[in-house]
């Protein structure tokens, strides 16, 4: 086996890579940027090189410098994890000629699944299924038109080397056609090097699922069953799950096999992943399609091993070593349930724009009973405003669905990140989310189910309830601390009562609450609840057993009151006497001020285009700008109609949130 092997990559992947290798024996080597000199997979690795400055294109896309790490530290293999160079053919070829051995599969293979539309045409060659679409290159906007009025709307525009969301565009009409086309030829441009675009027919209510497939060198492959990633946002996915509750055991085998084919017809071996669009109407099992072959490792991965029981990395390695599988299609068995949901640098809470800063609290859910995180950061790390915003992956597995869905709700309320804004409210939302739990989901289940943005999860009796004991628990046990300071004047100690009112946004509940030592019976109503806990005033998890239930909260104290995050929503609390609660209402309401007059920068990113100046007259809804951040284009548009009355920022330009980019009259 090998002796050392580099890791060309950063962040989860790379500290997922370096786990299984130190599992097996393995040396590992980590490479970094200069904005990851401090990260957690160069901490983990025996050796850390330095490739260059942050930007990718400076550090993490230069082969030649990785080949040179190899060389220097003894090398003997490279496992790319994903993106970046993952899935450049001339790189394999390039380890291949310094006799350094690519984990992952034979360059032929990627030059042939990396090429969208290439890939299409050996698809339809093996007996895959494809969509309808255009497969040749496309020579401009004009021509883009008419190839989408041809296949009829919808169609989606596609980079032909497509990955991770980008370079991609759904389009309704020919309008969207003609503002998508070159947005989609400059992410293709900008992350992957390649502006080529091809157009095929829009699936409705679409399906995302996926098959993993895995080779070696002496041409034995298998298929480990689907994963469903139909949870996307941005075309991004969020959520993934193994097995599809959509997908029947025929369907299964009918995917595998095409799979399995289409991988033969390219010697494929390694890990790898068919993608395919599923209509969610069919009932004959025959309505899926070929989208894509990822030719390397997926994000989703975990979930594919908690119900196999097989960890993939290390099966990547054993195959680029020359080992065959131990283990036939017969033997593939799926146990369970497993669910994953990815948690990112984004806010919810505004519109999910991209959130970079320093993690100043960061406590990730305990790894045991089935829960897994797979994370690249720690506690005061910092997330970078120069690659992707994927802080973690969560993964549960559970004998059943419900029960991987249960657990994922459960560690999320044990997650505790601050510093920058996150989604962690928005996965637990998902998870509680009657149509999530169905199965009944579609591509389109965000934009359908949070068609005016997010605020929040929905909150259920129970969880008002233990909203108002939680809140109710955590004063009384600041005020128990502070009757306890020393050296109070005497008689003049912190004295408080049993009758207190609890305000959760506008509604006030008067409860009672009393004080036995370790635990507090909190009464409002005809509601009566028992809570025990250990928590100390200033840590960020409230743990309790509440009427013999577990719950956790995030709690922050604020100014005035709590800040308490419960089961997907942010609740500003406050805990008063009932004569406070009484002034409380006589308190002037605080008016935010008026910036509609202003288009503001959304997130910290760099300005790639203008398309209004001063004097100019706008209408609702028109792109005035454009802002790049963590490698995805943000389209600004104009709330109102408006006059320009000056342009404050410029192409090229770095801007900070909430940075002013136009003034209107």
């Amino acid at each position: 086996m090998f002796k050392k092997i580099l890791i060309a990559n950063r962040g989860e992947i790379a500290c997922r890579v370096i786990k299984t290798a130190r599992r097996m024996g393995i040396q590992t080597v980590a490479v970094y940027s200069d904005a990851d000199a401090a990260a957690l997979h160069v901490q983990m690795a025996d050796e850390a090189v330095r490739l260059g400055p942050p930007p990718a294109a400076e550090s993490y896309l230069l082969g030649e410098a990785i080949i040179a790490a190899c060389k220097a530290t003894g090398a003997e293999a490279v496992h790319p994890g994903y993106g970046f160079l993952s899935e450049r053919e001339w790189f394999a070829k390039r380890l291949a000629e310094e006799n350094i051995a690519f984990i992952g599969p034979p360059p032929n293979a990627i030059a042939a699944m990396g090429d969208k539309i290439e890939s299409k045409k050996l698809a339809k060659q093996a007996g895959v299924n494809v969509v309808p679409g255009y497969v040749g290159e496309i020579d401009d906007t004009e021509h883009a038109v008419r190839i989408a009025n041809d296949i009829g709307y919808p169609v989606m525009m596609k980079a032909s080397a497509d990955g991770g969301g980008k370079g991609m565009r759904l389009a309704f009409s020919e309008a969207d056609v003609r503002e998508g086309f070159e947005a989609t030829k400059r992410e293709g441009l900008a992350s992957f090097g390649d502006d080529r675009v091809f157009i095929e027919k829009f699936v409705e209510q679409p399906r995302h699922i996926e098959i993993q497939v895995l080779g070696d060198k002496h041409g034995n492959i298998v298929y480990l069953g689907e994963r469903e990633c139909s949870i996307q946002r941005r075309h991004q996915k969020v959520v993934e799950e193994a097995p599809s509750p959509f997908v029947t055991p025929a369907m299964r085998k009918n995917m595998g096999e095409q799979a399995v084919r289409l991988a033969a017809a390219v010697g494929y071996y390694s890990a790898g992943t068919v993608e395919l669009i599923v209509s969610g109407t069919d009932t004959t099992g025959q309505g899926f399609y070929f989208l894509e072959m990822n030719t390397r490792l997926q994000v989703e991965h975990p979930v594919t091993e908690a119900i196999t029981g097989l960890d993939l990395v290390e099966q990547m390695i054993r195959v680029a070593y020359g080992e065959k599988l131990t283990f036939t299609q017969d033997d593939v068995k799926l146990n369970g349930w497993a669910v994953e949901t990815r948690v990112y640098a984004e806010d919810p809470y505004r519109g999910f724009l991209p959130s970079i800063g320093r993690l100043t609290a960061y406590q990730p859910p305990v790894a045991e009973n089935g829960v897994r995180v797979d994370t690249g950061v720690v506690e005061g790390s910092e997330i970078s405003m120069f690659y992707d915003p994927m802080i973690a992956k969560l993964i549960t597995h559970g004998k059943t669905r419900e029960e991987a869905i249960d657990k994922q709700v459960g560690a999320l309320d044990d997650y505790v990140l601050r510093g920058i804004g996150h989604n962690i409210d928005f996965l637990s939302a998902v998870m509680q989310h009657p149509r999530f739990r169905s199965g009944n989901i579609t591509t389109g289940f965000i934009a359908e189910e949070y068609p005016d943005g997010f605020t929040g999860a929905a909150v259920s009796d129970e969880t008002r309830h233990d909203l108002i004991a939680l809140a109710a628990a955590i004063h009384g046990i600041r005020i128990e601390r502070e009757s306890m300071i020393d050296n109070q004047l005497a008689g003049h100690g912190a004295v408080y009562g049993e009758d207190w009112v609890v305000a959760i946004g506008k509604e006030k509940v008067p409860v009672k609450v009393e004080s036995l030592g370790d635990r507090f019976i909190v009464s409002h109503g005809d509601h009566e609840h028992e809570i025990e806990t250990a928590w100390k005033p200033g840590a960020a998890s409230f743990v309790a057993t509440v009427d013999g239930r577990r719950v956790a909260a995030q709690v922050e104290r604020r100014a005035v009151g709590y800040r308490v995050t419960l089961r997907g929503a942010i609740h500003d609390v406050r805990v008063m006497t009932p004569r406070a609660a009484e002034l409380a209402g006589y308190m002037i309401e605080k008016i935010p001020p008026d910036l509609s007059k202003f288009l503001l920068c959304p997130m910290p990113g760099l300005v790639v285009s203008i398309s209004a100046q001063e004097g100019d007259r706008v209408e609702a809804g028109q792109a005035l700008a454009i802002v790049e951040a963590m490698k995805m284009e943000n389209i600004l548009r104009a709330e109102k109609t408006a006059t320009v009355k000056a342009v404050r920022a410029k192409a090229g330009e770095s801007l900070a949130v909430d940075a002013v980019i136009m003034e209107f009259e």
